[in-house]
């Protein structure tokens, strides 16, 4: 008898063994099952605000331990000052493809929720809370905007300017992101609109 037969034969003998074993076992199938570990069965769930004696602190709540970043909350390496906005448009770079149109769908839920108030669906600056007595913010669709690296509109998002406070801790990175190439999509929209009534008057003229 080769080895490998002898093999299968022992294992064929095992397996029938193991099914006898079972079969009269005599256990009452109604019944769950043994629990040999009930703690992972059953865990004990705290609140956040509720103590816990696990810890020293005997809170639930931790501090997250030093040095660490929340998934999407990257430190952005600019200081909040007009000169590192400039330099943000100049070395900073999208995170995500702004050509995509998942990002760019994602972009604009995220300028519809925090930035068209303000700034108004087509970024004129003519947002309902603009209608309504409070300062209009520039246009966005201005030669000043649209001269803006992508890094600048992205830093001015997370840190704010003016009357427009900081993002950063509402919105993640990527969503920001995603809001400039909103905003791009809607400067584009807009040189569209124009072009063909600039290229009617050279006609005329």
């Amino acid at each position: 008898m080769s080895r490998l037969l002898r093999l299968n034969v022992t294992l064929a003998v095992a397996l029938v063994i193991c099914v006898l074993l079972i079969r009269n076992s005599g256990r009452d199938l109604s019944q769950p099952n043994v629990e040999y570990m009930p703690n992972m069965a059953y865990s004990h769930a705290h609140e956040t605000f509720s103590s816990n004696p696990v810890f020293r602190d005997g809170m639930t709540l931790q501090q997250p331990p030093v040095g660490t970043i929340a998934r999407g909350r990257m430190p952005l390496r600019y200081a909040a000052t007009p000169e590192d906005a400039l330099r943000a448009g100049s070395e900073l770079r999208s995170a995500v493809d702004l050509r995509n149109a998942t990002v760019l769908h994602r972009g604009a839920d995220i300028y519809g929720a925090f930035c068209q108030p303000c700034h108004g669906a087509t970024g004129r600056g003519d947002g309902p809370i603009a209608k309504r007595g409070y300062p209009p913010p520039p246009s966005l669709l201005s030669d000043k905007v649209m001269q803006m690296g992508d890094g600048q509109i992205f830093h001015i998002v997370s840190y704010g300017q003016g009357n427009m406070p900081s993002h950063a801790t509402q919105i993640l990175s990527g969503d920001r992101w995603g809001a400039v190439g909103h905003v791009r999509t809607l400067q584009a929209r807009a040189m569209a609109d124009q072009a063909p009534a600039d290229s009617s008057q050279a006609g005329q003229s």
